[in-house]
């Protein structure tokens, strides 16, 4: 494999040059902010041990900060992107910065979202700098729809990042904790400071880190089943589980039996509870506890 050239990466300059060449305005909408600072991308590659054999998914590449460090160590890298004016021009920068791995790229013009299979090899590895309206959703989609991707890492805003990553018992923990727990182990990786994205955020960045768990909870509920009660226990998350799961069960003396018969306490709240403590429950209903 060949080396890229030193000066693959972009820099500030290079960033405003090429917003500037494309009419681009970073939009709020779309939570757009570019990071501009060549040592934060190489870290957040070396955060998420990209490998020299892995094929990365990258979800919102922007101008191609992340990308062209991605290209610098995988075997391939594909990137989405929803952007008309982005997605069209990123091609032309990976030819032009890093011609020796322009045939190791992809880019598929779609909104992550809707996304459901990907050009070339199965993605290993997916490393994303993601909106902080729709990171999410967007991680737990990818997830679930490439169950190949065995390492994840994203930058998000550093208040989702602390949700994501939350412990049973912590105030943040709640829905995308207990979710992202179901497909990976998760933890924080690291946080990010505002002044290596152009435009400069108003709040901070965090790294998380999910390694796919190496064998999927076993269950007889299906997975549907289980998110179900995890967004009733947390859709009034200051209830005892025997009230917030009253319309999940059919009623608060169902949703007590089928907690006492996953050995859950009908008084504990939502907020107390690991993600097998939640399948238990669910799996009461299967049973028609």
């Amino acid at each position: 494999m060949s080396s890229p050239t030193p000066d693959a990466l972009l820099g500030p300059a290079d960033i405003r040059e090429l917003a500037a060449a494309l009419g681009v305005r970073p939009t709020k909408q779309r939570g757009q902010n570019f990071v501009i600072d060549a040592n934060t991308v190489r870290r957040i590659v070396r955060t998420a041990d990209v490998r020299p054999d892995d094929v990365v998914v990258e979800v919102g590449p922007g101008l191609g900060s992340l990308t062209l460090a991605l290209l610098e160590v995988a075997d391939r890298v594909t990137a989405v992107e929803i952007d008309d004016v982005l997605a069209g021009a990123l091609p032309a920068t990976v030819a032009a910065r890093m011609p020796e791995r322009a045939d190791r790229f992809a880019l598929v013009h779609s909104d992550a979202m809707h996304v459901t299979e990907l050009p070339g090899p199965a993605p290993t590895a997916l490393v994303a700098n993601l909106p902080y309206n729709v990171a999410v959703p967007v991680l737990l989609h990818m997830l679930d729809t490439f169950p190949s991707i065995e390492r994840t890492l994203v930058m998000v805003q550093s208040e989702v990042a602390d949700r994501l990553a939350a412990a049973p018992g912590n105030k943040v923990y709640g829905v995308p904790s207990v979710k992202a727990n179901w497909y990976a182990e998760v933890k924080r990786a690291g946080a990010i400071g505002r002044n290596v994205f152009w435009p400069a955020p108003n709040v901070d960045s965090g790294l998380v880190s999910l390694v796919r768990r190496a064998e999927p909870i076993r269950t007889t509920a299906s997975k549907k089943e289980v998110f179900a009660v995890v967004d009733a226990a947390f859709a009034q998350r200051r209830k005892t589980l025997r009230a917030a799961l009253a319309g999940w069960a059919g009623s608060a003396p169902a949703a007590e039996a089928a907690l006492v018969a996953a050995g859950v306490s009908p008084q504990a709240r939502g907020e107390s509870l690991t993600v097998e403590e939640f399948v238990r429950i669910a799996e009461q209903k299967e049973a028609g506890a």
